[in-house]
């Protein structure tokens, strides 16, 4: 683990749990394994449940993060929710441009880039989600996707903003499929991002962003996974659902 970024295991539970299935799964997790000082457990559940696990979410190194947002402050935006109003019900962390977003909701880097802004205006830290489909990698076209995604959601902000983004990198092809980028694939590509952070900003802001991986990980690959020098943690979906998976997932040997 690089000293500069500690490393955050993060629960995407995307359209799951009741109120008081995650409000349970908040405290059970807590119990299990204690206090984190050397790494960050974050949990997004949805909306509905985002009251409940901020407040079950006690113990140091546990946060609550919210699965989107809108980027205007308020206003007639039927269904969307503000990043005033996350803030108010204890969120730390907003995940922007997931892939699902993306590509079932349309989003667009303009939209992400503005929703990665209004996160930062209201004192939350985005984790912002980047990624090819199966198509663009089979085209050899990883590294332009990528690039352009980081370089239009980062537009606009100061080094000192730009160092606190946490950047996940989800190869679509490898979301829910059962298909993982192997460590060095993924190695490959978070060390490209890193590279591109440098020449966005500058080496230092490139070595303390955060970069985690999503794409299938499971309690059996997320050793292997943290063992490369440029991952920094976990954006987890299906694995993070039970307790005991995402526990193990979250207490990952190094």
């Amino acid at each position: 683990m690089n000293p500069l970024r500690k490393p955050i295991l993060a629960a995407n539970w995307k359209m799951h749990k009741t109120i008081a299935e995650a409000a349970s799964f908040a405290a059970d997790l807590q119990e299990q394994i204690g206090p984190l000082t050397d790494r960050e457990a974050v949990i997004a559940p949805p909306f509905t449940a985002m009251d409940a696990v901020s407040r079950a979410l006690k113990l140091e190194g546990y946060s609550a993060s919210a699965q989107n947002c809108h980027w205007e402050v308020k206003g007639a935006f039927t269904g969307e929710i503000s990043t005033v109003m996350l803030k108010d019900l204890g969120c730390r962390y907003v995940l922007v441009g997931h892939s699902e977003r993306r590509h079932i909701f349309g989003e667009t880097d303009e939209m992400i880039r503005a929703k990665t802004a209004a996160v930062f205006a209201h004192g939350m830290l985005p984790i912002v989600c980047v990624g090819e489909l199966l198509v663009e990698r089979d085209a050899g076209r990883t590294s332009d996707i990528v690039a352009k995604q980081v370089d239009k959601a980062l537009e606009g902000l100061d080094s000192a903003l730009a160092e606190k983004v946490v950047l996940a990198y989800e190869p679509v092809w490898a979301i829910g499929t059962g298909r993982t980028a192997t460590p060095a694939q993924a190695q490959e590509v978070h060390a490209f991002i890193r590279t591109r952070l440098e020449s966005l900003f500058n080496k230092e802001v490139a070595n303390r962003v955060r970069i985690l991986y999503g794409g299938s990980v499971k309690p059996d690959n997320v050793d292997a996974l943290m063992a490369e020098a440029d991952l920094d943690g976990m954006l987890v979906g299906g694995a993070s659902l039970e307790v005991a998976s995402f526990r193990r997932i979250v207490q990952f040997k190094s």
